[in-house]
C-alpha cells in the first residue's frame, strides 16, 4: 500500500457553511490557508463523518456483514442483486470495489486524523492531538478487524519516507494499539486546550475520556479467546480509568442531510430496489418475538400491499404479531431456492403488474431510512454487555445480571435516538422482568449476554460490530447458507480479502502477511477469531 500524504487540502477541510444543531458553523477566513495559521480542530468533523462512513452503508456493512449474520436478508433477484454478497456468499458485478471499501475509507480516515495530529503537536493543542490518538486507534481497529493483519505501526508515514508500509502482526498490532490509546488518554486533561468543531462530544474531555476507555474494554474483549490473561489485565484498566456511565455517552456521528453529509446506510436503504430487497432476517425476527422484545414495533414494518407501496419508504404495519423474517438464501428464480416453496412462505402481496412476491416479510422501518439518523459507533448498552461477560469471566467486580441489565435498559433508551418511537420504562421493566440474565450455567449466561449484543448491535445498524462479537464469542448460532458457486465453501464470511490494489502496490508486504495469516480468503480466521 502507498500512502501519499503530502501537504494538506486546506480548502478541503472547509466544509460547512452553514449548519443545523448537529454540525457547528465553521467561520473560514480564504486568506488563513498557510499550515502555521490552519486550526487544525477544523479537521475534527471531516473525521468523524468520514469514520461513520466507513462502518455503515455500502462501504461493506450492508453489502456484507448485515446478512453474513443474519441480522438482514435479501432474495437480491430484483435490481439489488448486489446484496447476493451478502444474503448467499455470492460474487456481484461490483464484489472487488465492495472488498476495497473499507480499508480505502479507513485509510484515508486514519491519514486525515494523522495530519491532525501532527498539526495539533506544533500548536500545542494536546488534548486535541490526544483525541487524534484515539480517533486513530478506533479507525485501524477497525479495519483490522474486518481484514485482520494490517499496517499500522509504519502506516501513515509516507511523508517519512515509508511507501510501503509492512503488516503488523494483528497479535502485535492491538497491544500497540492498546499502549497507544492508554498514552492517549493519560495526556487528555479537563484544564488543557479547548476542543472545538466537534460533533461528537461538543468539546466535553470527560466524555472523551469515556470513550476512549470503553473503547479499551472492547478492545481487550476482542482477546478473550486467543489472550485471556491480556484481556483482563487490560478491562481491569479501561473499568479503573472509567467508561461509559450512562446512555448519554453514547458515541454517535450525527447525520446531516442538509449540509451533505447523511447517514450512510439510510441512503441505501432509500433507494427503491433497497426499499423492497431488504427484509429483516427470520433469525432476528424470530429472536425479538421468542422474548417479546419491544423493540420489535419499532424496527420492523410489513409493507403496505402491492408492489409500488414495497418501493416507497411509506410506513407499513407495524403490529409486532404479523412481523415475519425472511430466511437467509432464497432467491426468485424458480429453481430449489425459490422462496416461494419454502413451507412458512407468507405469500405476497398485491395483484397483477402490482404484485410484491415477498411483499409479506417485515422490513427495517423508517427510522432506518432517516438520513439524519445518526451512526452508531459505540454503546453505553454495548459496554455494559461487554462488562456482564467480564464479570463473568472474574475479569471484574460487580454483579453480571446487574451489568446485564444495565445493557439492555441502555439498548432499549437509545433506539430513540434514530429519531422515532421509544421503549417506555413499563415496558423494559417488563421485559427484564420476563427475562433475567440466566445464570443456570456459564455458557447459559455466555450465550444470552453475546446474543443480546447481537441483536442490539444490529437494530444500531452497527453490522460489522455484530459480525466481529460474533466472530469472538461464537453466538448467536447461526446455520450457514450453502448456496451454488459461494465464495466461503458455505461457511459464513470471518474476513474480507485484501483489495486487489495492494497485490501491486504493496507486493512483498502483502505476502509475508498472507503467508502468517495463513491464506487471504473469506473464512480465514485473524488472530483473534476464536467463535465456532
Amino acid at each position: 500500500m502507498k500512502k501519499h500524504i503530502g501537504v494538506i487540502l486546506l480548502l478541503s477541510f472547509f466544509w460547512v457553511t452553514s449548519c443545523d444543531s448537529h454540525f457547528e458553523e465553521l467561520n473560514t477566513d480564504p486568506n488563513r490557508a498557510g499550515a502555521s495559521v490552519f486550526d487544525p480542530n477544523l479537521i475534527l468533523p471531516t473525521a468523524s463523518s468520514s469514520y461513520g462512513n466507513m462502518m455503515s452503508g455500502y462501504t461493506g456493512a450492508i453489502l456484507f456483514q448485515s446478512m453474513w449474520i443474519q441480522a438482514l436478508a435479501s432474495t437480491s433477484t430484483g435490481g439489488a442483486n448486489y446484496y447476493s454478497n451478502a444474503d448467499k456468499y455470492v460474487i456481484s458485478g461490483s464484489t472487488n470495489s465492495y472488498i476495497a471499501g473499507v480499508w480505502n475509507s479507513g485509510y484515508s480516515t486514519a491519514s486525515r486524523i494523522q495530519q491532525m495530529q501532527k498539526l495539533a503537536q506544533t500548536k500545542e493543542m494536546a488534548n486535541l492531538a490526544a483525541v487524534g490518538g484515539i480517533f486513530k486507534v478506533l479507525t485501524v481497529s477497525f479495519i483490522s478487524d474486518v481484514y485482520g493483519d494490517v499496517p499500522y505501526s509504519e502506516a501513515l508515514k509516507a511523508d517519512e519516507g515509508i511507501t510501503q508500509p509492512a503488516y503488523d502482526n494483528q497479535a502485535q498490532a492491538y497491544l500497540s494499539m492498546l499502549a497507544e490509546l492508554e498514552a492517549s488518554l493519560n495526556i487528555l486533561n479537563t484544564s488543557g486546550d479547548q476542543i472545538r468543531n466537534d460533533v461528537i462530544y461538543r468539546g466535553d474531555i470527560t466524555k472523551w475520556k469515556k470513550f476512549g476507555y470503553s473503547l479499551m474494554l472492547k478492545m481487550a474483549m476482542r482477546l478473550s479467546k486467543k489472550d485471556p490473561s491480556a484481556a483482563q489485565a487490560w478491562v481491569q484498566k479501561a473499568v479503573a480509568g472509567g467508561v461509559f456511565s450512562s446512555p448519554a455517552d453514547d458515541a454517535l456521528v450525527p447525520g446531516d442531510e442538509a449540509n451533505g453529509y447523511s447517514n450512510a446506510s439510510a441512503n441505501a436503504l432509500n433507494v427503491p430496489d433497497d426499499i423492497y430487497e431488504v427484509r429483516w432476517s427470520k433469525v432476528m425476527i424470530d429472536y425479538l418475538k421468542s422474548t417479546n422484545d419491544p423493540r420489535l414495533r419499532i424496527v420492523a414494518e410489513v409493507p403496505n400491499p402491492g408492489l409500488a407501496a414495497n418501493r416507497t419508504g411509506a410506513p407499513g404495519n407495524s403490529d409486532p404479531a404479523v412481523q415475519i423474517g425472511l430466511p437467509n438464501g432464497f432467491d426468485l428464480r424458480g429453481g430449489q431456492f425459490d422462496i416461494s416453496k419454502h413451507p412458512d412462505f407468507p405469500g405476497g402481496t398485491g395483484t397483477g403488474d402490482d404484485l410484491a412476491p415477498i411483499g409479506a416479510y417485515s422490513r427495517p422501518s423508517g427510522i432506518y431510512r432517516n438520513r439524519n439518523a445518526p451512526v452508531f459507533a459505540l454503546t453505553y448498552a454495548e459496554v455494559q454487555l461487554l462488562l456482564a461477560e467480564a464479570a463473568l469471566r472474574g475479569w471484574t467486580t460487580g454483579s453480571p445480571s446487574d451489568f446485564y441489565k444495565n445493557g439492555v435498559m441502555g439498548a432499549f433508551t437509545s433506539m430513540g435516538k434514530f429519531g422515532g418511537q421509544t421503549v417506555s420504562p413499563e415496558e423494559a421493566t417488563a421485559y427484564l422482568n420476563a427475562n433475567p440474565l440466566n445464570l443456570s450455567s456459564m455458557n447459559a449466561s455466555m450465550k444470552m449476554i453475546n446474543e443480546q449484543i447481537w441483536a442490539t448491535t444490529s437494530l444500531f445498524a452497527n453490522f460489522v460490530e455484530a459480525w466481529n462479537n460474533w466472530k469472538r464469542s461464537g453466538y448467536p448460532e447461526l446455520t450457514p447458507v450453502n448456496f451454488p458457486s459461494n465464495f466461503s465453501s458455505g461457511q459464513i464470511p470471518r474476513r474480507q480479502p485484501f483489495p486487489n490494489g495492494e497485490t501491486s502496490l504493496n507486493t512483498d508486504a502483502l505476502n509475508s502477511a498472507v503467508a502468517r495469516m495463513g491464506g487471504d480468503d473469506w473464512i480465514t480466521k485473524m488472530w483473534w477469531d476464536g467463535g465456532n
